[in-house]
């Protein structure tokens, strides 16, 4: 049985006010996706850190179509 792993986006807000997100367990940019939403609400962007797992190289999938 094969599991996937758990996608979260972290935002932790300091006693100052500032934010920080932080995704786990994307792959490639699709943690950029996924967390767009949040940055925009947030307002400005003043540090970007990239993770090990932003540089993996997301795998393709093909589908094949065939017609009877």
């Amino acid at each position: 049985m094969k599991t996937t792993a758990s996608k979260i986006i972290e935002i932790v807000v300091s006693p100052t006010g500032q934010t920080d997100v932080q995704t786990k367990g994307f792959t490639g940019g699709e943690c950029r996706e996924a967390s767009r939403f949040v940055e925009e609400a947030l307002g400005q962007k003043i540090e970007e850190k990239f993770t090990a797992e932003f540089h993996q190289v997301v795998p393709e999938q093909h589908v094949i179509h065939q017609s009877a």
